[in-house]
């Protein structure tokens, strides 16, 4: 069981950029992390949740395993936990 992190590559709000932070076992194992880190549940989107790159050092000092863009997808998906956007969605 291993929480992912990439790195904060992508532009977001307040002029931050933003990880994903995922779970490569189970989405409960995902959530108590996202608690322990202090994520609101509104940053959790169908499969993982956004995180500031304010919190990215904090993420891995608690324990997450900070993996390239790449890597973190390929293990979702392999975790079988990948929730697509439905077609057409934004």
């Amino acid at each position: 069981m291993t929480v992912l992190i990439d790195p904060p590559n992508f532009p977001g709000p307040r002029g931050l950029l933003w990880s994903h932070l995922v779970s490569d076992s189970s989405l409960d194992e995902l959530h108590a992390f996202a608690v322990l880190l202090g994520v609101p549940q509104r940053a959790f989107d169908r499969d993982h949740y956004d995180v500031p790159e304010t919190a990215h050092a904090h993420a891995v000092s608690l324990g997450a395993h900070p993996v390239s863009s790449r890597e973190l997808l390929h293990r979702l998906i392999a975790s079988g936990l990948r929730r697509r956007k439905p077609r057409g969605a934004r």
